[in-house]
């Protein structure tokens, strides 16, 4: 008996495929830390993982191994994020998650889409405000840097001029895509220093998917054929950047 068994485990491993790719989901923010409101009170974190969890089954049916950086609500250190993904060897990180903006009059005229990818120095002022809010997690409760921690400096990150490169690629891949797909504002793809993709030895970028500071904006998040409509961009916008780098490497 225990030679059929052994077998038919042999030949259930050899039948396996290896993925077609391995890409990290990261929804934003997690357990003690809310992110951003909607004027009805939604939370940033609540929709983040939910798009994350569209755009990981989009990306399955891909062929693609996919592990997010939290299936569930809880905190996760900004620092481990980009690092699982670099422990996995992932091809590609993305970080998910919903703008905001301070005054009434902002947030009820300020809707639309960016995103961005890293750089020790901001692209402009409101690249510099939206890395300032985002990176404000690890400020409110993550234990201080290491010095020799490579997400306590940045630039050694950029040395990496591949990465960085590839990055960007993968930002207007992704970026393009979203914008047409929703038919939203175009914020356009922006360079900030985020934490959160600091250590990444891979594509990785960070999207601000909608402005859930915005009346209009939040009440389509709360759709679920928007947020399928998000999840199908990403997955299409991905497609589309492994595609354009198979061609490159040829």
């Amino acid at each position: 008996m225990l030679v059929p068994i052994a077998a038919a485990a042999l030949a259930t491993v050899l039948a396996a495929k290896a993925p077609a790719f391995v890409a990290v989901i990261d929804p934003g923010h997690g357990g003690d830390q809310d992110g951003a409101l909607s004027p009805a009170g939604e939370k940033e974190k609540d929709v983040a993982l939910d798009l994350a969890l569209r755009i990981s089954r989009r990306l399955k049916k891909m062929g693609g191994k996919v592990v997010l950086t939290r299936t569930g609500d809880i905190t996760v250190p900004l620092a481990n994020r980009a690092a699982l993904a670099t422990a996995l060897r992932a091809d590609l990180f993305v970080s998910v998650h919903l703008n905001s903006m301070p005054t009434p009059e902002q947030r009820r005229r300020t809707s639309g889409v960016e995103t961005y990818f890293l750089s020790a120095d901001a692209t402009d002022s409101r690249a510099s405000a939206v890395a300032a809010r985002e990176n404000a997690d690890r400020l409110a409760g993550e234990p201080e840097a290491d010095p020799n921690d490579p997400v306590a400096g940045i630039l050694s990150d950029l040395e990496d001029a591949a990465s960085l490169q590839q990055s960007s690629r993968l930002a207007y891949a992704l970026h393009e895509r979203l914008v047409a797909a929703l038919g939203a504002e175009d914020h356009g793809v922006k360079q900030a220093p985020f934490y959160v993709l600091a250590g990444a030895r891979m594509p990785a970028v960070l999207l601000e998917v909608g402005f859930i500071s915005n009346d209009a904006e939040a009440a389509k998040l709360r759709r679920r054929e928007y947020r399928d409509q998000i999840a199908d961009a990403v997955a299409d916008g991905i497609r589309a950047f492994r595609g354009e780098t198979r061609r490159a490497s040829r």
